[in-house]
C-alpha cells in the first residue's frame, strides 16, 4: 500500500489540470479575497529582489511577482503544473519534488533573498526540507509560509496527523489527497530545528469571516 508521502505526491499529479483550471478562474474565493494578497504582501514586506516559490504550481505568484519587478525562480514536483506556468510566462520553474530538493539533486539556484511556500508545504516530515532551503538563502534571508490555519483546519481534531481532501465543492475531477495537519506549536518546533528564527505570526482573515482563512508565518534564517 502505497505511503501518505507518495500518495500526496501522486495526487497532485491526477489532480494537475483540474488545479490549473481552478486557480485561473478564480474559483477559490478564500484565495481571491484573502490569501493572495495576503502572501504578496508579506513578500513585497521584505523587499526582496531574488524569490525562489517552493511549490509554485501552475506559476501564478510567480507571474504575481514578475509583474511587480521580482525576479523569481519556480520549483514544484508535477511536470504538468510547471509546464503550464512556462507556457504562462515564467521561463525559470524546475520540475523536483520535495526529496531531491533534500538531496540536492536538481539546482535551482542559490543566494535567494527570499523562499516562499504558499500552501504547499502539506508533507509530514518538513523539517530535512526546511533545512535544504535554508542554506539557499542570502544571510538574514526569510522564509515565509502560508498554510491552512490549525485552528481553522483542526474540526475539533487539534493534533499532528494525516487528513484528506475530497475537494467536495470544487468543480471538475478530483482524486483525494491526503495531507498533514500540524499544530502552531509543531510548526515553530519545524522552523527551529531546521535553522530559522520565528519573526511574525499573521492570521488573514475576510472581515465579513468569523475564522482566519490561512495562517502565515515569517521566519529568518538564524
Amino acid at each position: 500500500m502505497p505511503s501518505p508521502e507518495s500518495s500526496l505526491l501522486q495526487s497532485w499529479h491526477d489532480n494537475a489540470d483540474a488545479w490549473i483550471e481552478v486557480i485561473r478562474s478564480g474559483a477559490i474565493e478564500s484565495r481571491q479575497q484573502v490569501t493572495n494578497q495576503a502572501i504578496l504582501l508579506a513578500i513585497m514586506g521584505r523587499q526582496p529582489q531574488r524569490v525562489l516559490d517552493l511549490g509554485c504550481g501552475e506559476g501564478w505568484l510567480l507571474r504575481a511577482l514578475a509583474d511587480l519587478g521580482i525576479a523569481a525562480v519556480g520549483v514544484d514536483g508535477d511536470a504538468t503544473l510547471v509546464e503550464a506556468a512556462r507556457l504562462a510566462g515564467s521561463p525559470t520553474v524546475h520540475v523536483a519534488d520535495y526529496d531531491a530538493l533534500v538531496e540536492a539533486k536538481v539546482d535551482i539556484g542559490c543566494d535567494f533573498d527570499l523562499i516562499c511556500a504558499n500552501f504547499s508545504l502539506l508533507h509530514q516530515d518538513i523539517i530535512p526540507l526546511l533545512a535544504a532551503m535554508n542554506v539557499l538563502l542570502v544571510p538574514g534571508g526569510a522564509l515565509v509560509i502560508q498554510t491552512l490555519h490549525p485552528w481553522a483546519a483542526a474540526a475539533g481534531d487539534y493534533q499532528d496527523g494525516w487528513r484528506e481532501e475530497s475537494f467536495a465543492g470544487f468543480k471538475g475531477q478530483w482524486q483525494p489527497m491526503p495531507w498533514y495537519f500540524r499544530t502552531l506549536s509543531s510548526w515553530c518546533n519545524a522552523l527551529d530545528m531546521a535553522g530559522f528564527r520565528l519573526i511574525s505570526l499573521q492570521e488573514p482573515q475576510h472581515p465579513q469571516s468569523p475564522v482566519p482563512q490561512a495562517l502565515l508565518i515569517v521566519a529568518e534564517r538564524r
